[in-house]
């Protein structure tokens, strides 16, 4: 994806073969394969709804929502860096574990990164 946020929402090969050229105007390629450069995605029913950018013939910026199956949808990768995403606290410090069989290393503020 060239944009610095949105999601990349990558199909099953058989859902691109099935959706044909009507799929096809919507896809970039990239090192993982073809898939669905978007600003918003909504997984919240049987379709996968996105909202992509695109322009009127005019050149004027418009909003396209594409909605697929939800069994047709392989992954979503968000390279978003100033939303949430996920399930789990943002403001929470996770558990480091250093080596496998470790304890975890206790909760508490974040170290400085150098």
């Amino acid at each position: 994806m060239s944009e610095t946020s949105g999601y990349a929402v990558y199909l099953f090969p058989q859902a691109i073969e099935a959706l044909g050229g009507a799929i096809q105007p919507y896809l970039q390629t990239g090192p993982a394969g073809p898939f669905v450069p978007c600003r918003e995605v909504d997984t919240g029913g049987a379709f996968i709804e996105m909202v992509l950018e695109g322009r009127a013939p005019d050149g004027q910026a418009v909003d396209l929502e594409l909605m697929v199956p939800g069994n047709m949808v392989r992954m979503i990768v968000s390279a978003r860096s100033d939303t949430e995403f996920g399930f789990y606290q943002r403001h929470r410090p996770g558990a480091v574990i250093l080596e496998p069989g470790m304890p975890p290393v206790p909760e508490g503020p974040a170290a400085p990164v150098d």
